[in-house]
C-alpha cells in the first residue's frame, strides 16, 4: 500500500509560518520598545530650522533672509515666494531636505515670504493686494538692500501663479523666474481640484459669502479626501510598520505631519478670485486677467525661465505648469520634470540628489559672479 508525502511546498509553509510569527513578535516589542524615542521625537522634532533673521514686514507678511556662513559668491539675491495656502517650511523642512539649504550651499543670499494668516479683516484682499502690494513691496525692499536692480524669483505651487503674475507686470525686476509645480493653464480636467472647483459643482461665491474666508479645515478636507487611502490608511499602516526604524526617519514622517495640518485660511477676495478667474474662466493663458486696470499679458516675462513639474502631482497637472511656455516672451527656457509627487518635488531623496543640484546650478550660471564682501 503507498503513502501520500506532504509536498515540499506545504510542509515549507506549515514549518515556516511559526518563524513568521515569532519574528513579527519581535518586531511587535521593537516597536513598544521604540515608543519613548518615537515620542520624544515627535516633540522635539524641528521644521524650518536653517537660521534666518525677520527683516522685513507688511501688515502680517514677514520676510525670511537665511543667514550664511560665508559670503555670497552671486550679485543676485533670490527671493522664494510660496503659496497662499499651509505655510512656506515646506521649502526648509529638514536639513536634508530644504530647498533653501540647496540655494544656500550654490552661494546665494535667500529670502522667503511669510505670507502671515490672514483673518476676517483681510477678506478682501485680493490678488491684485497680494502681487501688486505685498510681493511688489517685497521686491522692492530686497533691490534696495542690495542696491540692484532685478533678482530672482522663485514661486512654487500657487506661488509660482502669483510670480508669474509679477513677472508680467514687472518684468524688469526679474532677472529669472523659476516656476515650480505652479497652476497656469487650467484648461485641462486631469486633476481633482480642476473638475470639483467646475462653477456646475462648486458655488465660490456663495461659499465665500458665507465663510468670509476660505476656512482651513475646508482645504485640508479637501486635500486629504483626493487620495484617502493613502492619506487615512497606508500611511498610518506604514508609521506603524516603521515604528523601529532610525531616528531620521520617524523624524521626518513627524515633520510632514506638522506641515500638513498646519493650514491657513485663504482670504476670500483672492480664493473667490482664483476659483473664477482661474480655475473655471482659464482668464490667465487666455490674456484676458486683470488686476486693477492692469491686463496681465505672459507674454512681457522676457527673463530666463526654467519651469519644473513632478510627473506624479495630483494637485497640478504637469500640462498645467508647463502650458506657460506657449505664451513667455523668454527665449532662455528650460524645462525639468522628476517622477515625483507635488511635495516630493521639494523635499523627496531623489529631488535633492538630482534634480535640485540642476536647478541651483541652472541659476548660478545665470547670475553675475560676486566678489567676497561681508553678507548683508
Amino acid at each position: 500500500m503507498e503513502t501520500t508525502k506532504p509536498s515540499a511546498g506545504g510542509t515549507g509553509a506549515a514549518e515556516e509560518l511559526p518563524v513568521q510569527m515569532l519574528a513579527e513578535q519581535h518586531r511587535t516589542w521593537r516597536r513598544i520598545l521604540s515608543l519613548p524615542r518615537v515620542l520624544e521625537l515627535a516633540h522635539g522634532t524641528r521644521v524650518g530650522s536653517t537660521p534666518a533673521d525677520v527683516v522685513y514686514r507688511k501688515h502680517k507678511l514677514k520676510l525670511l533672509h537665511y543667514r550664511r556662513a560665508t559670503p555670497a559668491t552671486h550679485d543676485e539675491p533670490l527671493l522664494l515666494c510660496y503659496a497662499l495656502i499651509n505655510r512656506p517650511y515646506i521649502l526648509d523642512l529638514q536639513p536634508d531636505k530644504s530647498v533653501v539649504a540647496r540655494y544656500l550651499e550654490q552661494g546665494f543670499d535667500v529670502y522667503l515670504i511669510d505670507w502671515g494668516v490672514p483673518g476676517d479683516d483681510d477678506r478682501e484682499l485680493g490678488l491684485q493686494e497680494y502681487v501688486c502690494g505685498f510681493l511688489a513691496g517685497v521686491v522692492d525692499f530686497i533691490l534696495q538692500r542690495h542696491r540692484r536692480s532685478s533678482l530672482h524669483l522663485l514661486g512654487y505651487c500657487m506661488g509660482g501663479t502669483l510670480g508669474a503674475l509679477y513677472g508680467a507686470l514687472m518684468p524688469e525686476r526679474l532677472s529669472t523666474l523659476t516656476l515650480l509645480a505652479a497652476p497656469i493653464d487650467f484648461a485641462g480636467r486631469e486633476t481633482l481640484l480642476s473638475v470639483w472647483t467646475d462653477r456646475k459643482h462648486f458655488d465660490v461665491d456663495g461659499f465665500i459669502d458665507a465663510h468670509g474666508n476660505c476656512p482651513a479645515w475646508f482645504l485640508q478636507c479637501c486635500f486629504q479626501i483626493m487620495k484617502p487611502i493613502q492619506n487615512f490608511l497606508e500611511k498610518n499602516l506604514s508609521f506603524y510598520e516603521g515604528l523601529d526604524a532610525e531616528p531620521r526617519v520617524i523624524a521626518t514622517h513627524f515633520a510632514m505631519e506638522r506641515w500638513i495640518n498646519d493650514n491657513i485660511p485663504v482670504a476670500g477676495r483672492t480664493f473667490r478670485e482664483f476659483v473664477k478667474n482661474l480655475y473655471q474662466q482659464n482668464e490667465l493663458v487666455r490674456g484676458e486677467l486683470h488686476l486693477g486696470q492692469q491686463r496681465i499679458d505672459l507674454g512681457r516675462i522676457t527673463c530666463p525661465m526654467l519651469v519644473m513639474a513632478a510627473k506624479k502631482d495630483h494637485l497640478v497637472d504637469p500640462a498645467s505648469t508647463l502650458g506657460i511656455l506657449p505664451h513667455v516672451g523668454s527665449r532662455d527656457v528650460e524645462t525639468l520634470t522628476i517622477a515625483a509627487g507635488h511635495v516630493g518635488l521639494v523635499v523627496g531623496g531623489e529631488a535633492h540628489r538630482t534634480t535640485w543640484p540642476q536647478a541651483t546650478r541652472w541659476l548660478a550660471a545665470r547670475s553675475t559672479p560676486l566678489q567676497a564682501r561681508a553678507s548683508l
